[in-house]
């Protein structure tokens, strides 16, 4: 599938494309990208059928641009936060919890792109690739190295299971969101609910790291006596 560039929005125009935006947005995660009709986007809208192809170049572009925007940026900008040179591993797992829940202050919209991410796993488009790729590979090699480098230690299989299950204690949140709020709402209700969350994650994360580093420890001093 071929998506044409989109223009740039007009500072007067953003409210417009914005409107545009959170409404295919709701409509891709309850229908699918192939079940969603630009007509029926531009009326859920209340816009011209034009404005798809002007602010987002065409239905493939707009439904791209709904994998990220509502979420206030791409997963290349966040990893970028937490895995700059120089950070401690305490310091880069606090920057990783707290970009990556940073989202949820954002209300009913991540809701819907947690749907849509979802949807989109059971029902793939040509997005798909570009999702794993960019959202999904590309944050786990870049914690895997910042794992084995505060580990001392190369990449292996080990390396890979503990990326998984620190980036996995991000993702909890978002898959759980409606259980969460079924049993103990309060425990993402707000701001600062969802900052104290991202410091736990944090905490419980270097344990994590901890624990595999206590781990190869005691591998070697095992290899070492026999």
């Amino acid at each position: 599938m071929t998506t044409a560039s989109p223009k740039p929005a007009r500072g007067d125009g953003a409210e417009a494309r914005q409107r545009l935006l959170l409404a295919a947005l709701a409509l891709f995660a309850d229908q699918g990208f192939a079940k969603t009709s630009t007509r029926a986007i531009a009326a859920a809208a209340d816009m011209n059928i034009g404005a798809i192809s002007y602010y987002f170049g065409d239905k493939a572009g707009l439904y791209a641009a709904c994998f990220t925007e509502p979420l206030g940026g791409t997963a290349e900008e966040t990893t970028a936060l937490w895995s700059a040179p120089g950070l401690s591993l305490g310091e880069a797992l606090a920057v990783f919890m707290t970009a990556y829940l940073a989202p949820l202050k954002l209300g009913e919209p991540v809701r819907q792109c947690m749907r849509l991410h979802l949807r989109e796993m059971l029902e793939p488009s040509s997005q798909w690739a570009t999702e794993v790729e960019r959202d999904i590979k590309a944050p786990h090699q870049a914690m895997v190295r910042l794992l084995a480098r505060h580990l001392g230690a190369r990449v292996d299989d080990d390396i890979h299971r503990l990326a998984f299950a620190v980036i996995g204690l991000a993702m909890q949140p978002y898959v759980t969101r409606d259980f969460i709020d079924a049993i103990r709402p309060g425990l993402l209700r707000g701001p600062r609910a969802v900052d104290q969350w991202a410091e736990r994650l944090a905490g419980m994360a270097q344990a994590l790291v901890g624990a595999e580093r206590s781990r190869r420890a005691a591998t070697v001093s095992e290899e070492a006596s026999t």
